[in-house]
């Protein structure tokens, strides 16, 4: 499952020589920029953090939002 326009991309040309079809399932494609900014140190510094047990910079939102996101996510990988 993927969500993120460059990640999409990427893996649409990972998969190309292996046959698959990777493809944005919604008939509008949103960019994040948020996610644009991850590169490998600071991603291996958070995975460093949480590995020793602290958690940097948590997200936290409402019990029922956190429900419907679950339900979501479950659902995306049902079909994946």
């Amino acid at each position: 499952m993927g969500t993120e326009l460059n990640l999409v991309n990427r893996l649409a040309e990972e998969m190309k020589p292996h046959g698959k079809i990777v493809q944005f399932m919604a008939p509008t494609v949103c960019m994040c920029s948020t996610m644009q900014r991850i590169d490998p140190q600071h991603l291996a510094w958070t995975l460093e953090n949480l590995a020793d047990g602290n958690i940097v910079n948590p997200i936290r939102v409402p019990a029922h939002e956190a429900e419907l996101a679950r339900v979501a996510l479950d659902r995306m990988l049902a079909v994946s």
